[in-house]
């Protein structure tokens, strides 16, 4: 459809790498949004922080990753026809959106931190020495999911951009346990915030 006169492609859930082998339906619809026409691509999913400083409810915009998932959806015979075989990941979370997001945060009067995004192929939840180590490595949020679908859209030649919903605290990081209901219930109640963002960062492409 359209919005504001921009022409949009909206995608519901994913396919994650904890459900079995994923990455041909990954390359399927990351690569027909690019054969749609699309130039930007923008992810969000549900975080766990790994800042004491960043808690359950706020928005962290990812500015790097690391890839703790055991494989790689770009991984075997490359498509020529949608990029290179060595694709370069410098600038694979594009710095000049990044930018303008900050910026139109700040107009909309959203908090909206910036951090490194450490991907795990779970289901389970981390462990707290796990949470240690990547804190040790730099990272500043955690997920089971994005870092696919980044590859894939960068390979192609898309402008990326994700932004995480914190939903919790990191394992260790907090006195309770888990609960992928309370994870969904605090995505829920970011979400204005979130789709505020979006709207508005639309409405600046028109």
């Amino acid at each position: 459809g359209s919005l504001y006169g921009v022409g949009v492609v909206c995608l519901q859930g994913r396919a994650h790498s904890y459900e079995g082998p994923t990455f041909e339906t990954v390359k399927t619809y990351v690569r027909t949004l690019k054969c749609l026409g699309c130039e930007i691509f923008v992810a969000t999913n549900a975080s766990g922080s790994l800042r004491e400083d960043v808690g359950p409810g706020e928005l962290m915009l990812i500015t790097d990753h690391i890839n703790l998932q055991p494989s790689n959806p770009l991984v075997g015979p490359n498509d020529d026809q949608f990029g290179p075989r060595f694709p370069p990941l410098d600038n694979a979370y594009d710095k000049t959106l990044r930018q303008e997001l900050l910026s139109l945060a700040e107009q909309e009067d959203i908090r909206l931190n910036q951090g490194v995004y450490i991907s795990v192929i779970g289901p389970n939840y981390e462990t707290a020495a796990e949470i240690k180590a990547f804190r040790i490595l730099g990272a500043d949020a955690v997920g089971m999911s994005t870092v696919p679908e980044v590859l894939v859209a960068v390979h192609a030649g898309m402008k990326v951009a994700v932004i995480a919903i914190i939903t919790n605290y990191a394992t260790g990081l907090a006195s309770t346990s888990h609960s992928h209901d309370a994870v969904v219930a605090m995505a829920n109640q970011a979400a204005e915030k979130l789709n505020r963002l979006l709207k508005r960062f639309i409405k600046e492409l028109a």
